[in-house]
């Protein structure tokens, strides 16, 4: 047995009736050696293409074949964990939340324990988070509650004590010192986070997902590596560095693409992350104009996360290096300042996020080469947090039609856990502009299905002989599909290097 491009050979397969691409004609699909060997429009599985003694034909019905897709955005140890925490999705109030925490704590009893909780939006919430209310709900166990932004977490005083904040006053810690507080916590053991990781990563594959960049905070390729070496992931893995680990990567000859591990390829090294601001729903997003009801406060445009000196600074010593940026930038002030650091360093690399926009800032995506990597729910989810925090701006905010327009390269993500890890919630908040039944918010925003599947393809829109076979087989051709199934779409199969990861075979 040999290999290709880092792929195990398996036994040659072809894929035969299938529809070439959404509202594509029918076709045969030969793979071999993890690898597209023929694409045969018009014969399906009556005649193969290419030498096929002793070689398996599906025969996939009409079925609809597309490029495997990627979520390029996740924090895939958080989104594991959150789906085994107490959901706090939806809760209109800090009030609710904290009987939300009473009656999980009555129900799931764990004394000494952390009671972790996730996905509280507090932007619009007519009252505040505080230790008091949490208290009066949990007094006697820590409790922990990450926001759905990831950007704050929620401590009620037995879990301040423990991780020496006793004299918060609040509980309510945001950014930086967020992330710090966190990390304090006790940590869910390793093999036990990996399996849940494992099965998220199936979980997704069961979506369609053949691949994701993993921006998990942390030493994440380190952590690929052990995970690497003891099975192969159901998807391709781009692990983020953080500048905190930058030194050892640049040590070790890394760069992004580099292969981690024992994974044959699947799992690589990613690029840098680095930050220039907070979020919206924080209101530490870095904007030009201040948050309203923050006017004359020191935070009153949001904080800037990395000065401008030090983000060029450590851009340009990772892409010397051969690793690319990926800047966190979601205020329209924070990308100009992301834009610049590009245009003076002069390399590859993707502004995460993007969020709000100026409108001379459009075009600078396609002219420095820098991929949009965009996360559609957000802009459903975020539409009223939106409407008063950036009343007047709206209409260049989550602006994918303009950055398409503008000739950008545009990657969609899910952010995961802030927005679920399923690729199609993506297409569907992009193409509809809306999740809950309300007209399109800034339709003139919207994307055509095509240019959406591209997105949530990595750009790939087409199959073609010499790709990697990452393929996803779908019951229902996306064109065709209303919002309701665009967003539900049911995926039979999914293939990644070759391999099936999802589906009967």
């Amino acid at each position: 047995m040999t290999e290709v491009a880092g792929t195990p050979c398996r036994p040659a397969l072809t894929l035969g009736r299938v529809r070439l691409g959404a509202g594509g004609p029918l076709a045969g699909v030969r793979v071999a050696d993890g690898r597209v060997t023929h694409v045969v429009p018009d014969r399906g599985a009556a005649e193969p293409a290419g030498p096929v003694a002793g070689e398996q034909v599906l025969d996939l019905d009409g079925r609809v074949l597309l490029p495997g897709l990627w979520d390029a955005h996740v924090h895939l140890a958080e989104w594991a964990s959150a789906r085994r925490r107490l959901d706090l999705s939806g809760t209109a109030s800090a009030r609710e939340v904290a009987d939300r925490v009473r009656a999980h704590g009555r129900t799931a009893p764990g004394a000494g324990t952390v009671l972790f909780g996730y996905g509280f939006r507090d932007g619009l919430w007519p009252d505040a988070p505080d230790r008091r209310l949490l208290d009066a709900a949990l007094p006697d166990r820590p409790a922990a509650l990450v926001s759905a932004d990831l950007h704050a977490v929620w401590l009620n005083s037995a879990c301040l004590a423990l991780v020496g904040r006793g004299d918060h006053p609040t509980g309510l810690i945001r950014e930086a010192e967020g992330h710090e507080v966190l990390s304090a916590l006790p940590e869910v053991p390793a093999g036990t986070l990996d399996d849940w990781i494992a099965d998220a990563c199936r979980a997704a594959a069961a979506r369609g997902v053949t691949g994701l960049i993993d921006f998990q905070y942390g030493d994440t390729v380190g952590a690929w590596e052990r995970r690497s070496a003891q099975a192969p992931p159901a998807v391709r893995v781009s692990a983020a560095v953080y500048p905190s680990h930058l030194d050892a990567a640049l040590a070790r000859g890394l760069r992004t693409g580099s292969g981690i591990g024992a994974s044959g390829g699947l799992v690589r090294v990613g690029p840098l992350k680095l930050f220039t601001d907070g979020s919206l729903n924080t209101r530490t997003a870095l904007c030009r104009d201040p948050y309203p009801g923050l006017e004359n406060t020191d935070d009153a445009h949001g904080i800037e996360q990395t000065a401008p000196d030090e983000l060029v600074r450590l851009m340009r010593r990772a892409a010397a290096h051969g690793i690319e940026p990926a800047v966190h930038a979601i205020g329209d002030r924070a990308n100009t300042v992301a834009l610049d650091a590009f245009e003076a360093v002069r390399c590859r690399g993707r502004i995460e996020h993007a969020q709000l926009l100026s409108p001379e800032d459009l075009p600078r995506f396609a002219e420095l080469g820098v991929t949009a990597g965009v996360q559609p729910r957000h802009a459903t989810d975020d539409r009223d947090v939106a409407d008063r925090y950036w009343a007047g701006r709206t209409s260049r905010a989550f602006a994918y039609a303009d950055l398409l327009a503008a000739g950008a390269r545009l990657e969609f993500g899910s952010d995961a856990p802030v927005s679920p890890l399923d690729p199609w919630l993506a297409v569907a908040s992009a193409v509809t502009r809306t999740d809950d039944g309300r007209p399109a918010w800034h339709p003139e925003q919207r994307l055509p299905v095509r240019e959406a599947l591209a997105a949530a393809a990595r750009g790939r829109r087409l199959i073609r002989v010499g790709d990697p076979a990452d393929l996803v087989v779908v019951d229902v051709d996306p064109l065709t599909a209303g919002p309701d199934t665009l967003r539900a779409l049911p995926v039979h199969a999914t293939m990644t290097a070759g391999r099936w990861t999802h589906g009967p075979y």
